[in-house]
């Protein structure tokens, strides 16, 4: 938990609103749950809300805040019930709905610009904060608390402790605002292997380079660049098993390792490798599950382009549920040197704290180009 600085003003008010039903496509591997036709796909393959917990997270590193902090929250689902559960007083806008739409959280925004919040904070994805964009503007501060399976915005915190660490430093530690790009992808295209990412627009935002996740920066497609994703695939490649499946994550440079076996790898999806072939493409976290249960597996990824994410990011088909049971020895990055040099660290934000914690205890090897690492630390 966190203590309040020791001179601090003697009330600041924060707004807060969760979408509960953000991040409910990703463990499923649909991208996205913008619109309710996706979101009922979604919960037909089983998925689960993520969102209270997340937001749960957030609340509970403000509990030694409450006496100088006025709170608040969307009605029901969308702030109330995660609010009560614990243990804080708060005011309530609008009324508790059973199902949430955008323009639930757009008129829950607005009622808390129109009270002047400090700082609104919000649980969702890019949808949810081209909401918020659309409702407040640059009127008041708004800080995300990563929920969504789709987080190119440069307005989150890089997980929900982060994100309350942000919203008490600015609250009550003078940290600075900025102005922070509002990105959004095409979830249709996205699902078919296009991304197609537009800018929105730009919000207010504290900023700590640490804490708050840069906006994705895309792939260079230079000649060194392919070069170098060659030269990394073909080492992978030397280096695999028969007997192993290997569940390889999203991205132009684990892209390259199908290009060279010839085998037809999903861009921005999840696949199963077996004896150098595809046995299964676009897979979700229940197909991983059963692909690999009682079979020795390795997980191979490569972090998001100026995000550093190896985990939690595009990729929550490969939940901690996986990354358990494959063990954390079993665990392969991969990454061009441009795409390293941008990075100061690797970062996880899997939803399971101890988990999140045990990755972040030993600095990973990193495969960079043909029999050629670099020690990254893990934050």
């Amino acid at each position: 938990m966190l203590n309040v600085p020791e001179k601090t003003p003697p009330i600041k008010t924060i707004g807060f609103i969760v979408n509960p039903v953000a991040g409910m496509g990703g463990a499923v591997g649909l991208k996205g749950t913008d619109g309710k036709t996706i979101l009922n796909k979604a919960i037909s393959l089983g998925a689960k809300p993520i969102a209270s917990q997340r937001a749960e997270t957030f609340l509970t590193e403000l509990i030694t805040a409450r006496k100088n902090l006025r709170l608040i929250v969307g009605a029901g689902n969308m702030g109330e019930n995660q609010a009560t559960k614990c243990g804080f007083i708060f005011e309530v806008k609008d009324e508790s709905k059973r199902e949430t739409t955008s323009e639930d959280t757009q008129s829950a925004a607005k009622e808390m610009a129109n009270a002047n919040v400090d700082l609104l904070v919000f649980c969702g994805g890019d949808g949810t904060t081209r909401d918020i964009l659309n409702a407040v503007g640059m009127k008041i501060p708004v800080l995300g608390v990563p929920t969504g399976v789709k987080m190119h915005s440069a307005i989150f915190g890089v997980t929900p402790q982060a994100a309350a660490r942000v919203a008490i430093s600015y609250l009550w530690g003078g940290l600075p605002l900025r102005e922070a790009e509002v990105m959004d992808v095409d979830e249709e295209a996205f699902r078919k292997g296009r991304l197609s990412a537009e800018l929105y627009g730009y919000m207010l935002s504290p900023f700590e380079p640490h804490l708050i996740q840069g906006n994705k920066l895309e792939s260079q497609t230079t000649e060194n660049e392919v070069r170098n994703q060659a030269a990394i695939a073909i080492y992978v490649i030397e280096e695999m098993k028969p007997e192993l499946t290997y569940i390889v994550g999203p991205g132009t440079t684990t892209r390259t390792i199908g290009d060279l076996l010839d085998q037809k790898k999903t861009l921005l999806g999840v696949d199963l490798f077996q004896n150098k072939r595809i046995i299964a493409t676009d897979v979700n976290e229940k197909q991983i599950l059963e692909a690999t249960k009682g079979q020795a597996a390795r997980i191979i990824v490569t972090p998001i382009g100026g995000q550093g994410f190896i985990f939690g990011r595009g990729n929550q088909q490969i939940s901690s549920k996986i990354i358990r049971q494959v063990g954390l020895g079993n665990i392969v990055v991969v990454a061009t040197k441009s795409k390293l040099d941008r990075l100061k660290s690797l970062r996880v934000d899997t939803g399971d704290p101890e988990l999140d914690k045990d990755l972040r205890a030993h600095e990973i090897n990193v495969v960079i180009d043909y029999k050629s690492t670099q020690k990254m630390a893990v934050e």
